[in-house]
């Protein structure tokens, strides 16, 4: 699946109960699912992390979605390598990662 595919697919399911919900509690439930992740990275169970990732990837998605922002325009700025040095891998100096 693309990603414009997956924005539209969370949009379509979800849009209107994020609208309602607004920008800020939405990236506060983002944060929460950030937290959960942590916790299934801790874990060996397999399951739990992918549908982790998948939480977070949902919200972060649906966030982006309210803040009018195109996810594959987003992951477009990764497209070259690094956004900073154009490499891949990255050559920037590891003590300043280039995603910053």
């Amino acid at each position: 699946m693309r990603i414009d595919q997956f924005q539209r697919i969370i949009d379509e399911t979800y849009g209107s109960r994020d609208a309602e919900r607004g920008l800020e509690r939405t990236f506060m439930w983002l944060v929460e699912e950030m937290g959960e992740l942590a916790r299934a990275l801790r874990a060996e169970d397999h399951e739990r992390k992918v549908e982790e990732f998948s939480d977070v990837l949902a919200w972060l998605t649906t966030t982006a979605s309210l803040a009018g922002v195109d996810m594959a325009e987003a992951a477009a700025r990764f497209a070259e390598g690094c956004p900073k040095c154009g490499r891949r891998p990255c050559a920037c100096d590891r003590g300043r990662r280039g995603r910053s």
